[in-house]
């Protein structure tokens, strides 16, 4: 069973919105701190925002402002919405542990494609 599930991902005009969701097949969200990291083509994956215990948020210089994690520990859910997207946030979106990626957690990721 996989662990984690993204979805949410699609192909959006600059200046659109979409809303990324990270499905947990159990029940750690409660304990454990999750980010959103991304990969744009032919780079090494980065974190772009994480959320961890009291809900105290991080978020890397080029997506703050624009982006908001947040999570729903009854429904095991981790989301980022992301507003006014640009080309350079093209790439595609995985949840995961932080500090640390537990390397078996990696799950599909979601594609979003920012373009006009």
């Amino acid at each position: 069973q996989v662990p984690l599930v993204e979805s949410g991902g699609g192909l959006v005009q600059p200046g659109g919105s979409l809303r990324l969701s990270c499905a947990a097949s159990r029940d750690f969200f409660k304990i454990t701190s999750m980010g959103w990291y991304r990969q744009p083509p032919g780079t090494q994956r980065e974190l772009v925002a994480d959320i961890r215990a009291g809900d105290i948020t991080n978020y890397a210089e080029s997506v703050k402002g624009r982006f908001t994690i947040s999570r729903d520990s009854v429904k095991n859910m981790v989301y980022l919405q992301m507003n006014s997207l640009k080309p350079e946030d093209t790439a595609a979106y995985y949840c995961n542990t932080v500090p640390d990626p537990v390397s078996s957690f990696w799950g599909q990721g979601t594609q979003v494609t920012v373009s006009s």
